[in-house]
């Protein structure tokens, strides 16, 4: 079993909107709300998930997944190279 950071799916969220956390090759990344990408570092995502830990913040729900494979199904880079490489459409390239 691999436990390292890249293994990990967090999500942060109430029960009207949910983001993801997670680290890829490059570093971490936010998935907001709405789908929209935003470069972290280790201490902005600590930063986003310690209040809610902590219960500073009321009603937020922090879930943390355990994943074996790197690739996420949230449409990555990843997924992305691995649609290419089985031929099939990347959601960018669709008409």
């Amino acid at each position: 079993m691999k436990l390292t950071n890249d293994t990990y799916l967090i999500r942060l969220g109430t029960k009207n909107f949910t983001e993801r956390y997670y680290r890829d090759e490059k570093g971490w990344l936010k998935v907001s709300a709405r789908g929209r990408k935003f470069r972290m570092t280790a201490e902005q995502v600590l930063n986003h998930l310690l209040p809610a830990l902590a219960g500073v913040k009321a009603n937020l729900i922090v879930t943390v997944e355990h994943r074996e494979t790197r690739g996420r199904g949230d449409g990555g880079a990843s997924d992305k190279r691995a649609r290419r490489a089985a031929g099939g459409a990347s959601p960018g390239n669709c008409m």
